[in-house]
């Protein structure tokens, strides 16, 4: 959750420290914190607050050396204070973390009763005091961190610097993300790839268990348990400096969501061939899909609501029993697994930590797993059997975007492959599947161009309090996730809910100060919400609808609407997720709230 950065070489450390904890700062922003190896010892800056507090401080208190660490933080342990900010300093070493120390509060008591003194509400003080003890019996860094790991239970990326080891900082992972840069006659870590860009393609990542002593001229890596020498193979990245910039928005979201026509495109070539009509997946071995007797999808938040339409996907194209699970829900109950299940795991970030945890043990129960994941060679990624790359590219505002029409897309895809094999589609059929994604990146660029009509209806909900979204079939997820969007940028209070659940509880909220947004395009399910927008507008709720470009009936019964193109239902979650992004874009930026900051959250959610 948090993010971590490093660097050791010939120039100024603070400078190329405080740009790669920018272009972190979507993975916590709580407070953050600089430790400098200078010629007269260890300096350590931190700050509450966003990287621009902790800028002002170096600016009018310039701190020079030419190697350090820094952490911009999501408060897990102890609330956000100068206190509890990273780095964590005990004599001459300082300490930044990401992760959760789970038995911290046994460490910290024994810790104490040998006359240690903390200073902060953390879990991660407790590392920083157990390094320093295991200094007193050697003067290497990476054993004495080594030693010091070995006491503890959790999930931790760790960066290390001692000032009595001028000429290295020692890093170290298990579960959270940790990246290694290699330049020139110096040499760089972060927590993912966009601190990277501006200064090095040349990377390797650290897989669990793996510690590692950054020089300015080499690395050297050692499995952490065994302490054994390991090798690498460094990877170069093709991501560009400019695709992590804003190139003229607003706000990362805002450029985020005009880039889903793009990734729409991106994420199918390749994987679609027309004649014969065939979808495929070279870079990984699936399953036979007649000899899988159920799917389980397990993700968290809006990879969870990708799940739900997949679902759709799977059981009504592709004839497959499906079931969705939160991870977090997952991993805590006595699940029946059959075996012939696929387990299918949905991470943007392939880092989310309940995620991972269920992969893990499904893995243990001997099941065939399969990763969708947006980031190349992260942990749930390289835990599953097989994946595949949603190629979203870099997404740095908290609340995802083009990811979860990639993640929809995929399952699409998916399904239609499984359909394919099973011998359930015919040629035909197939090929207007096809052809109807061929024409969806013009129609998705077509919903973008009428931005100014969602700007201007968001105009007149700044002041709600309360939103209620409804939708049915394949619709009833992009209700959850329209809501979820609202709520997580404007912080008004929204709700999704099945438009056939509305009679028995929900509609106890509607009155004249409660907005209902409706999925209502024309299908199978249109007479069906009709009935229960009318029930809504019955009770003097303000309807607002998301139409199919044309109805004018539908739109004579609503208060408000916003038109979408009129496609097949299987495409209806791709045009109508862009007005709803862009809804609640426009109501947070009118507001006046940090949309691509919003408070107490953060992009990837490497903790329970």
């Amino acid at each position: 959750m948090c993010g971590i950065v490093g660097y050791i070489g010939q120039r100024e450390a603070a400078p190329i420290l405080l740009e790669g904890l920018r272009r972190l700062e979507y993975r916590g922003y709580d407070s953050a914190g600089l430790a400098i190896h200078a010629p007269d010892g260890l300096k350590v800056i931190r700050a509450v607050g966003k990287i621009s507090s902790l800028c002002q401080l170096l600016n009018s208190s310039p701190v020079s050396g030419t190697f350090g660490i820094g952490h911009t933080r999501w408060a897990t342990h102890g609330r956000p204070s100068e206190n509890n900010a990273h780095p964590h300093q005990v004599n001459g070493l300082a300490v930044v973390h990401n992760g959760i120390i789970e038995n911290y509060a046994e460490l910290k008591s024994s810790l104490i009763q040998q006359g240690r003194a903390f200073t902060s509400e953390t879990d991660t003080e407790v590392i920083a005091h157990l390094i320093d003890r295991e200094l007193r019996s050697t003067t290497d860094l990476l054993t004495a961190v080594r030693r010091a790991l070995s006491h503890i239970e959790g999930t931790y990326a760790i960066a290390v610097i001692s000032h009595a080891h001028p000429d290295h900082f020692v890093v170290a992972k298990n579960f959270s993300p940790l990246i290694i840069g290699l330049g020139e006659s110096e040499n760089y870590v972060a927590s993912d790839i966009p601190a990277l860009l501006p200064f090095t393609r040349r990377i390797i990542t650290l897989k669990e268990f793996e510690i590692a002593r950054i020089y300015r001229d080499r690395v050297e890596l050692f499995d952490l348990r065994s302490g054994k020498p390991i090798s690498a193979t460094p990877q170069t990245i093709s991501l560009t400096l400019q695709s992590a910039e804003k190139a003229g928005h607003k706000h990362f979201m805002h450029k985020e969501i005009f880039e889903t026509p793009k990734i729409f495109t991106d994420t199918f070539l390749g994987r679609i061939k027309r004649n014969p009509p065939a979808i495929v997946f070279d870079e990984c071995r699936l399953p036979d899909p007649t000899e899988i007797s159920r799917l389980i999808i397990i993700a968290c938040g809006t990879s969870y609501h990708a799940g739900l339409v997949g679902r759709h996907y799977f059981e009504e194209i592709a004839s497959i029993p499906t079931v969705v699970e939160y991870a977090s829900e997952f991993r805590y109950r006595r699940t029946v697994l059959l075996p012939n299940d696929l387990a299918i795991f949905i991470s943007q970030s392939g880092e989310t930590a309940d995620t991972l945890a269920a992969l893990k043990e499904i893995r243990a129960r001997g099941l065939k797993t399969l990763a969708i994941c947006n980031v190349m060679d992260s942990s749930i990624a390289r835990a599953a059997e097989e994946v595949i790359y949603t190629r979203a590219g870099i997404e740095i505002g908290v609340a995802s975007t083009k990811a979860f029409t990639a993640q929809v897309e995929v399952l699409l895809l998916l399904a239609l492959h499984f359909a394919s094999q099973k011998g359930l589609l015919r040629p035909a059929d197939l090929s207007r599947f096809i052809e109807q994604i061929y024409r969806m990146p013009a129609l998705l660029e077509k919903q973008l161009q009428e931005e100014d009509s969602v700007k201007q209806l968001a105009s007149r909900f700044v002041h709600a309090r309360d939103f209620i979204y409804i939708g049915r079939g394949i619709n009833y997820p992009l209700a959850l996730e329209g809501a979820l969007k609202l709520k997580e940028i404007s912080y008004i209070h929204a709700e999704g809910y099945p438009a056939g659940e509305m009679k028995h509880g929900p509609i106890a909220l509607i009155d004249e100060q409660v907005p209902v947004m409706a999925l209502a395009n024309r299908g199978s399910q249109l007479k069906k919400i009709i009935s229960n927008l009318l029930e809504a507008k019955a009770r003097g709720g303000i309807i607002v609808g998301i139409i199919s470009r044309g109805d004018s009936e539908t739109r004579s019964l609503l208060d408000h609407a916003l038109e979408v193109e009129d496609v097949d239902e299987y495409f209806q979650p791709f045009v109508n997720t862009l007005p709803l992004q862009l809804f609640a874009y426009f109501v947070a930026d009118l507001k006046g709230t940090d949309v691509d900051q919003p408070r107490n959250l953060a992009k990837s959610v490497t903790v329970e």
